[in-house]
This record gives C-alpha cells, structure tokens and sequence, in this order.
C-alpha cells in the first residue's frame, strides 16, 4: 500500500507540470489569435503574395487539419490568377510530421491532466490524513520540476533560440525536412522562425502565469491550514486540564 501511494504521487509530481505545458500548446495551437499575430506581426501578406483572405483561411483548414483523422494536408489558394496547392510536396510532407508530433502531444495531455484530476479527485474523497495539505506541497514539487524545465527552455530561446530550433528540430525531424526556403515556402513566409521564438516566449509566460496562480493558492491553504493545526491542539490540551464544576 506504502508502495502504490509513494509511486502514485511521483507520478502525480510528475504529470502536473507536463498537463500544464501541453494543455497550453494544445491551446495555443487552436487559438485563431496566434495565427493572426504572426500574420501580422510578420506581415505574411508581403512575404507569400497571397491575399490576407486566402491566409486566413489557410490558417483555419491547419486548425481543421490538427483536429480531423486526414493524413495529408491539402488547401488551395489562388496564385498568378490560378488556383494552386498552398504547400508544395516538401511542405505537405512536413506537415504530416507536424501532426504526427501534435497528435501525440495531444494524447500526452489528456493522459496527464485525466491523471491530475483523478489523483487531485481522490485527495478530497480520502480528505482524512491530511492528504489536501500533502496534494498541496505536491504541486509545489511538481510546480518546481516544471518550472525548472520551462525555466531551461526559455534561457536557451533567450540567449541562443536558432541553435537551440535547429537542435529540437534536428532531433524530432529526420534530416533536413524541416528546413525551408524563406523565399519560396509559404510555411516558411507565414510562420517565420522570429514567430516561433515569440510563441516559446509567450508559452512560457502562461505556463509561468499559471503555475504562480497554483503555487500561491498552494501556499495559502499550507499556511493557513498550518495555523489551525497549531492552535487545535493547544486549546484541547486546556479545556481537557480544566478541571469540571461539581
């Protein structure tokens, strides 16, 4: 039994951090708003040629495409008049990869949170034990492990984010097929790598956000909690010394 709650809260220290993380790429994903920034942040317009409308909608079939069962990719755009494929054969083969590693993100993150809320479930129905004063200090640790790792992540996009880019591509992607022509790929155009050090950025600060929102919640309840216990005590130990009125 020691066993099984020891191993169940490690893997709850564990899988809080990694729900909070995913659960914001999923997000940021899905969001329209991220797409429009780097639209017009990157003024992807000038850099494709394309009209804002046939980028727009480019945007929301990569959002359909993230969240449907197809394999393939495919939208059209017009182009000198005519319509053509908005991604070439090197670009749609990318964006397989790229769902591939969306989709397993996505299972990661609903594992994780279904986790976190099954363990944090759990700690309220076996109330006793004191177990919401330990779940609280548990997602202290678990906020601490993420905090580390993002911490980590958000130096590296910070002091040197293309070498860090080219490492984590080189290591999820095979050879060099994530690798664009900035003059000739619409990816490229429409999602320049100075956008994908702004979302590192901007993913850190909520995960930061949110964990700091939990982490004081955390320390509020352990303080608070801790002053009741302190005093509990000491007023059962008088009344029990006082002696009764005849």
């Amino acid at each position: 039994m020691g066993f099984a709650r020891a191993l169940a809260t490690t893997v709850f220290i564990l899988a809080l951090p990694v729900a909070l993380v995913t659960s914001n790429v999923r997000l940021l994903i899905n969001a329209p708003l991220v797409y429009s920034y780097s639209f017009d942040r990157y003024d992807a317009e000038d850099a494709t040629g394309l009209s804002r409308s046939d980028i727009d909608a480019t945007a929301g079939a990569l959002r359909g495409y993230f969240n449907s069962g197809e394999k393939t990719f495919y939208h059209e755009v017009t182009e000198g008049g005519l319509k053509e494929p908005v991604f070439n054969a090197r670009e749609t083969r990318h964006m397989q990869d790229v769902k591939r590693i969306v989709s397993w993100t996505n299972r990661v993150q609903e594992v994780a949170a279904m986790y976190v809320l099954a363990y944090v479930v759990a700690c309220f129905i076996w109330v006793r034990d004191g177990s919401l004063r330990q779940l609280a200090g548990q997602a202290l640790a678990g906020l601490a492990l993420g905090l580390a790792a993002v911490g980590a992540a958000g130096i590296a996009a910070v002091v040197s984010f293309d070498a860090a880019w080219d490492r984590f591509h080189a290591v999820i992607f095979s050879g060099g097929s994530w690798q664009f022509d900035p003059a000739t790929d619409h990816l490229i155009q429409m999602f320049p790598e100075a956008f994908w050090r702004d979302a590192v950025l901007f993913l850190g600060a909520m995960c930061a956000v949110e964990a700091f929102l939990i982490a004081a919640a955390s320390v509020v309840y352990l303080m608070g909690t801790r002053s009741e216990r302190t005093r509990l005590p000491a007023s059962l130990d008088v009344s029990s010394s006082r002696p009764h009125a005849a």
